[in-house]
C-alpha cells in the first residue's frame, strides 16, 4: 500500500511543485506515494466561489469558513478513511523527526492549507484536525509548509533514499544535531580534512562524529541538547 496525500488548497497548481523532482518526484512517478490537490472552491456554494468571510466580533482580513471546508474534508476523507487529518497552521504542535516518522508509516494524510486570517475553528473541531506547525514565523498560505512536511515524510518511505542507512545519524534522528562532513580534495584553500577521518580508525571516527554532533547541538541548540542528555 502506497502513502497517499491529499491536499485541500486554493492554489493547487503549486502542487507536486519541487516534490515532483529529485527522490520524492522518481517516487511519485514510481506510484511508491501519490499526490492529489483538490480545490477548495469547489465545494463553495455561490457563484462566485466564496470561501471566506469577516471574522466575527471584528478584526482584521478574511477567515476560511468551515461549511465550505468541512464539505472539501468530507469529500476527499470520508469516514472509513484511516488517514490522519492535518492542518499546517503556525499555532500548531512543532513538527518532529518522531512525527514524520509515524507518517511515513501511516497510510497516508489528508492536509489542509489554510489561508487569510485562519480557518474557523468549528471545522478545526469538528472534523478533528491536527494543527501542526514548521517553525515559529509566518507563510503566507499552509501550501509551502504541507510541501516542507510531504518532503519530510515521503524520503523515508520504503525504497526512496538509495541507503537507507544514510537517514540513521541525520539531525534530529538522534536527538542531535548532524556532524559535519567532508570529502575530496584533502585539502581546500589551505583546510584540511580532520585526520581522524582518513586513519582508518571506525571507532575513532565514530567517538569524534558523536562529540562534534553534542558540540554542535550544545552550541546551536541548547533546548535539544538537554532532552538528548536525559534520555542518554
Amino acid at each position: 500500500m502506497s502513502f497517499a496525500a491529499s491536499v485541500l488548497t486554493l492554489y493547487p497548481e503549486m502542487f507536486p511543485g519541487a516534490l515532483g523532482l529529485s527522490l520524492a518526484g522518481r517516487a511519485l512517478e514510481a506510484g511508491t506515494w501519490s499526490l492529489e490537490a483538490i480545490q477548495i472552491r469547489d465545494f463553495a456554494s455561490d457563484r462566485h466561489r466564496t470561501v471566506d468571510d469577516t471574522p466575527a466580533g471584528g478584526g482584521a482580513g478574511m477567515v476560511m469558513r468551515a461549511d465550505v471546508l468541512a464539505k472539501a474534508i468530507d469529500h476527499t476523507s470520508p469516514p472509513d478513511d484511516l488517514r490522519p487529518r492535518l492542518l499546517m497552521s503556525p499555532r500548531g504542535r512543532p513538527l518532529t523527526q518522531a512525527r514524520v516518522r509515524e507518517l511515513a508509516a501511516g497510510p497516508g494524510a489528508v492536509i489542509v492549507c489554510g489561508r487569510f486570517e485562519g480557518v474557523d475553528q468549528r471545522v478545526i473541531d469538528a472534523r478533528g484536525l491536527e494543527e501542526i506547525s514548521i517553525g515559529d514565523f509566518i507563510l503566507s498560505g499552509g501550501e509551502p509548509a504541507a510541501l516542507v512536511l510531504l518532503d519530510a515524510v515521503v524520503r523515508l518511505l520504503p525504497g526512496v533514499m538509495g541507503n537507507a542507512v544514510s537517514g540513521e545519524e541525520e539531525s534530529f534522528e538522534n536527538g542531535l544535531l548532524e556532524h559535519p562532513h567532508y570529502t575530496r580534495p584533502q585539502e581546500f584553500e589551505g583546510r584540511e580534512i580532520p585526520e581522524v577521518l582518513i586513519s582508518g580508525n571506525h571507532k575513532k571516527i565514530a567517538a569524534w562524529r558523536r562529540a562534534q554532533s553534542e558540540a554542535l547541538t550544545r552550541a546551536r541548540r541548547p533546548d535539544l541538547f538537554g532532552k538528548s542528555m536525559t534520555k542518554g
